[in-house]
């Protein structure tokens, strides 16, 4: 693969990691408390089995990129990072699904369930959990592209000029 469709997946892998670092990072130190009723409540990412998940798949996503670029550039299984690509993307697709369905009932409740809204207590946690979702959705978005370069890349393989 030549140097110049080499540039532009290198950079959205840096952008990837970096997104996908950030998400963990700012999603495991996500915390706050407050009183309810002179009950201490305490509200942490890993109460909710959702943002473990979470933290999970970004931790993952960051050490599967931080291993693609130390592999070298002439690698000969490039169908099968493809294919990996595409699952990472996939997974994180998923953890920012559900990460978004709880971070919507944590922020309004439901009143059909009788759940109320805790954003207002632990205002700390929400701006957390909000910030590793931008951050996640970077990297998912960054994974999107990466996936649209390779298979752009692939094509191109296949394709003779006369």
């Amino acid at each position: 693969m030549s140097l110049s469709k080499r540039v532009p997946i290198l950079v959205l892998r840096l952008l990837a990691l970096g997104a996908a670092v950030s998400a963990t990072i700012v999603m495991a130190t996500s915390h706050d408390s407050a009183d309810v009723f002179n009950m201490k409540f305490e509200a942490k990412y890993t109460n909710s089995p959702t943002f473990k998940y979470f933290v999970l798949m970004n931790a993952i996503a960051s050490g599967y990129t931080l291993v693609l670029l130390f592999l070298p550039s002439k690698n000969s299984c490039a169908h099968f990072i493809l294919v990996l690509d595409l699952i990472m993307a996939l997974l994180l697709d998923s953890s920012i699904s559900a990460c978004l369905a709880i971070g919507q009932v944590g922020k309004n409740g439901n009143s059909h369930a009788g759940w109320l809204p805790i954003c207002g207590q632990v205002p700390k946690f929400c701006d957390h959990v909000r910030g590793a979702l931008v951050a996640g959705f970077a990297a998912a978005v960054a994974y999107f592209l990466i996936l649209l370069c390779s298979l752009h890349n692939l094509m191109n393989l296949f394709t003779f000029t006369t």
